[in-house]
């Protein structure tokens, strides 16, 4: 709560216990003890604000904010007052409230430094950049403290790159920041590092490359103390935007000399060094080569240089890795340049990563080392390359029914690299199905041989030998794509699982588990996999997709509510999080962190996750709760959603996805390409546009239900009425030209890498039918709407077309039910086969049904007042010849005809149902494999997770059916 303690106030003790309760939760008590001492002291403006907090935190935010407000308006100057209301308006995200309280203290108390450094901070956390920049100027004049200066000078800067207009940010903002810090150092006040880092900060934005190199060479640039070689890499950056090459080349030469093992440098010497030859630059004749003396400008220098490197590091105690890469590195730019003279002087990148293997191969990074430079090798020598490094292994003597295994960790390790290197080399991808059979026998063999070396090893650490395991399941994965066998996929389970019993913290085998439970159809192992991923802050973000993708597309409603809100409250809470990091940085002067931290909050404002979490959770609580729990209406209503506003930033959507986030060991051409992320990125836009035009237009349904005027009326326009008919024509017109996108795209059959990007639902969407039914009811809309405004007389036209979409809506979606029949887990040949496509179509099924019965519900609106008219005619008149226009009993065979459907899907699912239960899977073993009595146990595991999945998703989908029909039953029509 508040700090309080140095607070001098009679009144304080009065208010501790107040204080205490809200600490510990007890709002209620706390709201009790505050009326007790407002009887007393009616004029104790810091109890009011309690009280209004605890009110808050009961959910009473209406009242709280009456009684906050009651406060504000005294405009109170008490410390305890102010640190409540603030507490008070963060917790209603209101921050903006917060600046006119101090706005109104700092005229209060106009000398007060504690009250103008809070609204100084109240305007950081709402991003108000002149007033922070007059707030911090205004400071300063109180007390002249160098921070309080350099709060106004950053502010401006935040203002340049707030700027709308880049030629305003480069005439007016910077310039004004550079006078302002150019005056502090002719007057010598600049005292701490963070100023000179605003300095080059703003010298650096106004291009001034040159300023800003002279700045942190000169004596400023002494305070740049706090990381390490912080003054070179900032000469560094410098020289690169001049193109100072002889600088760059000599400064990372004699960086390089001073730590051999610094990769960074490396490549800023190769960089150099080829720039220069190509500019074919040559020293001068006298004085020094550069400013950072000597200059390396030839192929033949850089050679020598590398091997002197190497020389020296052969004299180390501690082997370095860099020397050795660099030399490789060093032959492919010769090699990409064609001078293959100089690259044999280094000599052949086979036998130098033959000799790199023999010097780390123990090590876990000698692989990830290597793989950079695999491209080197001729393709043809690939096998041998591998036998080379086999033989320099230590592994036992093989024996006719023994592998040759490692004797220590050491052995382990070197073996672990070759093999990956094999994968990685496309050696494994070449064999065929039985050739791929005998390496997963045998890795398996290893990963189980490699746990004697861990069983010291705590549950948090990982096992020598996973790698093996994971190996092993991509060789199964590669089978189970390329002959279609679901057995391989099961075995890859099995695997995974053992696994992650003797390695329960590694991550790969949990999202390797999470990957192909979801493609098998099953969500509800995914859940606890996920949740024990224990995915931190931006990970909800990059790693995000991989759950949310699936769980409402299989039919686990509650866990994709779950998932949906743990992603959400990650993002709502990032515009808040973002704020204090930034007050932070303004309080210790990291100011080159806040841009850092602004283009964050704009990263994940824009994440294309977050919007597609958003819309999808908005469709779902209409799934779940419109007309079932609340009306359409007011579940529209409780969300806030309107038709006309489109509140996704379509134009600066950033798509955050780690699409990197599974090891792979795939040649280059079978990983993710840059190719795939963009058709992904196009392929998750389209499907994201479809989404959010169909809940615009279901959003759209309740703004047309109103009372129906009179045929040839004044009043059509009447409310808007009209407008909205017309919002809801032009986003079905834009839904159609949006879903013509998305056949285009989906009729190009993209495959992405099984471990790359996942594919969306649109192709389902398609296949499935139920993009004809759902445009087919919207269009269902604008019939409707018609007949409403021009009455029933003179409308047989419209009745007849309305009567025709009727039959037509209700032959789609009978075609819909016919793709959800067949059984979702069959047994064939002693074997499981899964059949996952149903069920998505059954989720796809309900969804549409949801859609349709909106829409149902809006023709029953219109049409029941014409109805009770026609009735009220009859009985005044009473006469029994009056027709009833066709239109209603088209609209009952329709409704009877919808409800016999639904039934016929709940038949269906009962009998799923049934069958899933009958199946005896414990019985079912693996094909060519005598298992054992712990591989028994997996595969009992396994397969009873999917069947308890698959169960409880038909569970969850016929209860909201059966919720649907009800609901269909009460249409009074």
């Amino acid at each position: 709560m508040a700090t309080r303690g140095h607070v001098q106030d009679p009144n304080d003790r009065r208010l501790r216990p107040i204080y205490d309760y809200l600490d510990n939760g007890n709002n209620k008590l706390a709201i009790q003890q505050a009326d007790k001492l407002l009887k007393k002291h009616k004029d104790l403006h810091c109890a009011k604000v309690l009280k209004a907090i605890g009110l808050q935190r009961t959910g009473k935010q209406d009242d709280a904010f009456a009684l906050a407000r009651e406060v504000a308006a005294l405009e109170p100057t008490d410390d305890n007052s102010l640190q409540a209301l603030t507490i008070l308006y963060r917790e209603m995200h209101r921050p903006e409230l917060v600046t006119k309280l101090y706005e109104a203290a700092v005229k209060k108390v106009p000398n007060s430094e504690e009250y103008h450094s809070h609204l100084f901070m109240a305007y950081a956390r709402v991003g108000e950049y002149k007033k922070m920049q007059q707030a911090g100027m205004a400071l300063y004049k109180i007390v002249p403290k160098n921070p309080y200066y350099f709060w106004s000078v950053m502010s401006l800067i935040m203002q340049s790159i707030s700027a709308q207009d880049e030629n305003l940010s480069k005439t007016m903002f910077l310039p004004l920041a550079e006078r302002m810090v150019e005056r502090m150092v002719k007057e010598d006040k600049i005292e701490a590092e963070a100023e000179v880092e605003l300095y080059y900060m703003i010298l650096e934005r106004l291009g001034k490359y040159q300023e800003a190199l002279d700045v942190i060479r000169g004596k400023l640039g002494e305070k740049l103390t706090s990381e390490l070689q912080s003054r070179e890499n900032k000469c560094m950056a410098m020289y690169k935007k001049l193109s100072r090459w002889p600088e760059c080349n000599a400064l990372s030469r004699r960086l390089l000399l001073k730590n051999s093992d610094d990769w960074q440098f490396y490549l800023t010497y190769f960089d150099s060094i080829f720039q220069l030859i190509g500019e074919a630059w040559t020293p001068p004749a006298e004085g020094e080569h550069s400013l950072e003396g000597e200059v390396h400008y030839s192929a033949e220098e850089a050679v020598k240089f590398i091997e002197e490197r190497i020389l020296e590091e052969a004299k180390n105690t501690r082997h370095l890795r860099g020397p050795h890469l660099a030399k490789l590195e060093l032959i492919r730019r010769l090699r990409h340049q064609g001078w293959k003279d100089d690259e044999y002087k280094l000599g052949d990148p086979e036998e130098l990563m033959f000799q790199y293997f023999k010097k780390f191969g123990d090590k876990p990074c000698c692989f990830t080392d290597l793989k950079v430079f695999v491209d080197l090798l001729p393709a043809s020598r690939c096998t041998k390359f591998i036998n080379q490094l086999l033989g320099e292994v230590s592994l036992t003597t093989p024996t006719e029914d023994k592998l040759a295994l490692p004797a220590d960790t050491k052995g382990l390790q070197q073996h672990l690299c070759v093999v990956q290197l094999t994968r990685l080399l496309g050696l494994y991808h070449g064999m065929d199905k039985d050739q791929k059979l005998r390496v997963v026998r045998e890795l398996m063999l290893r990963y189980h041989h490699g746990l004697e070396f861990g069983k010291s090893c705590l549950k948090t650490e990982l096992q020598f030998s996973d790698y093996y395991c994971l190996l092993a399941v991509h060789v199964l994965i590669d089978i189970w794509l390329e002959a279609g066998e679901d057995r391989a996929a099961w075995q890859a389970l099995i695997l995974l699982e053992e696994g992650l019993t003797h390695s329960p913290s590694n991550a790969q085998f949990k999202l390797l588990l999470v990957r192909i439970y979801c493609l098998l159809g099953a969500f509800e192992p995914v859940v606890d996999l996920y949740s024990s991923l224990d995915a931190k802050h931006i990970q909800h973000d990059t790693i995000g997709y991989l759950l949310t993708r699936y769980a409402e597309s299989l039919g686990q409603y509650a866990a994709a509510s779950q998932a949906c809100n743990f992603a959400l409250r990650f993002f709502h809470s990032n515009q808040k999080d973002t704020s204090e990091y930034i007050i932070q940085a303004y309080k210790y002067g990291a100011f080159e962190k806040i841009p850092e931290f602004i283009a964050f909050r704009n990263r994940l404002n824009n994440s294309l996750h977050f919007a597609q979490v958003r819309t999808e959770r908005m469709l779902l609580d209409l799934l779940l709760e419109a007309n079932i729990s609340t009306s359409l209406e007011e579940s529209v209503k409780s969300m806030s959603l309107s038709p006309e506003e489109d509140d996704i930033p379509w134009k600066d959507l950033r798509d955050n996805r780690d699409l990197h986030v599974f090891f792979t060991w795939d040649p280059k051409e079978r990983d993710v390409s840059e190719e795939h992320k963009k058709l992904s990125l196009e392929e998750e836009t389209l499907w994201l546009r479809i989404r959010s035009l169909t809940l615009r237009l279901v959003s759209g349904l309740p703004t047309l239900s109103h009372p129906a005027e009179p045929k040839n009326s004044d009043k059509t326009t009447e409310n808007g009425v009209s407008s909205r008919i017309d919002i809801i024509r032009s986003l079905l017109q834009q839904l159609e030209g949006v879903l013509d996108a998305g056949k285009r795209f989906v009729e190009r059959k993209i495959q992405y890498p099984f471990l790359g990007p996942v594919p969306t639902r649109m192709a389902g969407f398609f296949s499935s039918g139920c993009c004809q039914c759902q445009t087919s009811s919207f269009y269902l809309i604008s019939d409707i709407y018609e007949l409403d405004t021009n009455g029933l007389e003179d409308t047989t036209e419209i009745q007849e077309r309305i009567g025709n979409s009727f039959e037509s809506l209700l032959e789609q979606l009978r075609e819909v039910f016919s793709l959800c029949k067949g059984d979702i887990l069959e047994v064939q040949d002693g074997h499981l086969r899964t059949h996952p496509s149903i069920l998505e179509n059954l989720v796809f099924f309900v969804e549409t049904i949801s859609i349709v019965l909106w829409v149902t519900s809006y023709c029953d609106s219109v049409l029941q007042p014409y109805k009770l008219n026609i009735q009220k005619r009859k009985k005044k008149k009473k006469e029994t010849n009056i027709l009833m226009p066709p239109v209603f009993s088209s609209f009952q065979r329709y409704v009877a005809g919808l409800q016999l459907l639904i039934s016929s899907v709940l038949e269906n699912i009962k009998g799923l149902e049934t069958l899933l239960a009958a199946l005896k899977l414990e019985e079912l073993s693996l094909e060519d494999s005598v298992l054992s009595q712990e591989e028994k146990r997996f595969t009992k595991t396994v397969h009873g997770k999917v069947q308890s999945s698959y169960q409880h998703s038909l569970q969850e989908i016929g209860e909201l059916l059966k919720k649907r029909l009800e609901t269909m039953k009460k249409l009074k029509v």
